[in-house]
């Protein structure tokens, strides 16, 4: 059927067309097509700088490599030394503020700071407004309303230190004068009386279970036959 179909195909009356059609197909290469190079570079020049640029290319893999294996040798050593990823971040955390410090911006800022306060401490502005709340300050401290407070708070101190300890003095007093009346004497007698009576009866108690008197009073009664 395939040889039935090619005599057809070739006796067609399309055959110059289809001959025609095919000629104008363009044909891909094997290869990928390279883009076109920048104007102004010869084809020698072109050559040169994809050499170039694929052994460039090349030793970024090679470098790649070699430092991938030098990081897992890192850390293979940190693990036996016992470092953690906190130290190694504590680590990179003062080196980066140390690299801040020395820098040029830092300095120059801390330059341009100091001088802002300089100015700041010696113009008039300044001056005047320290002046000012130190004026402010004598005045207060000056005034009869703060002498008046501070004697009341300083007074107000001393009565409660007074009361506290009249206070105490009078409950030390009190209780002194609740022992030494009647009432508490009669109270701790008969606490007195209830525990003689109590520990003489346990020591009865006592004496009776171990004398062997005390049981076997009556002769034992035979039991009677029937």
């Amino acid at each position: 059927m395939e040889s039935a179909s090619q005599d057809i195909n070739l006796n067609s009356p399309n055959k110059g067309l289809l001959a025609d059609s095919m000629t104008d197909v363009p044909v891909e290469s094997a290869t990928a097509a390279r883009p076109p190079a920048c104007e102004g570079l010869t084809p020698a020049e072109e050559e040169e700088l994809r050499t170039e640029l694929a052994k460039v290319e090349e030793e970024i893999g090679t470098l790649r490599q070699v430092l991938a294996a030098k990081e897992r040798h890192c850390g293979e050593l940190k693990r036996k030394l016992g470092l953690t990823p906190f130290d190694g971040l504590k680590q990179n955390l003062s080196k980066s503020w140390h690299d801040v410090q020395v820098s040029n911006a830092y300095m120059k800022t801390s330059e341009k700071l100091g001088e802002w306060n300089e100015k700041v401490t010696q113009s008039d502005l300044y001056h005047s407004a320290s002046s000012t709340l130190e004026d402010w300050n004598e005045k207060l401290t000056q005034s009869e309303a703060y002498k008046k407070t501070q004697e009341t708070l300083s007074q107000a101190g001393q009565k409660t230190s007074a009361a506290l300890s009249n206070v105490g003095s009078a409950i030390s007093r009190k209780f002194g004068d609740m022992r030494n009346s009647a009432t508490f004497k009669s109270f701790e007698d008969r606490v007195g009386t209830i525990k003689s009576r109590v520990v003489g009866s346990r020591e009865n108690s006592t004496d009776g279970l171990h004398s062997p008197t005390s049981v076997g009073d009556k002769p034992p009664q035979d039991n009677a036959p029937f």
